[in-house]
């Protein structure tokens, strides 16, 4: 089975916190070191907020970084964002998705292989 599940968004006011779950099927085995978060507003394009890489430490976009944290549970092929400090600007839905290496031909990162969760962060 090829699938993603998001869960974990909510509305909470700025300054506050959540965090995201992404439970991959084993389709996803092969590349779940790579598996990353991205997020996408109406209209706008679908944005890398977070990954896990091959090598190196994680990647966070500089919107986010020292607010949130990707971490993993390998045994349970699932992967967190810990959001905190949430400004009205991170309101998105956040999808999970392999890290598309460059010069690769990848399916899309959002609204794609999940429903992707959506996250509301009111001022």
């Amino acid at each position: 089975e090829v699938q993603l599940m998001e869960t974990g968004g909510g509305s909470v006011q700025a300054g506050g916190s959540l965090r995201l779950s992404c439970t991959a099927s084993k389709f996803f085995a092969g590349v779940f070191s790579d598996m990353g978060w991205y997020r996408q507003t109406p209209g706008n394009d679908c944005e890398l907020v977070s990954t896990f890489t091959r090598s190196g430490p994680p990647y966070y976009s500089y919107s986010v970084e020292d607010r949130f944290t990707i971490s993993q549970d390998k045994g349970e092929n699932t992967v967190f964002l810990q959001m905190t400090n949430l400004k009205p600007e991170d309101s998105a839905v956040y999808y999970c998705a392999p890290y598309c290496f460059s010069g690769s031909v990848c399916q899309p990162a959002c609204d794609y292989w999940g429903p992707g969760t959506q996250v509301t962060v009111s001022s």
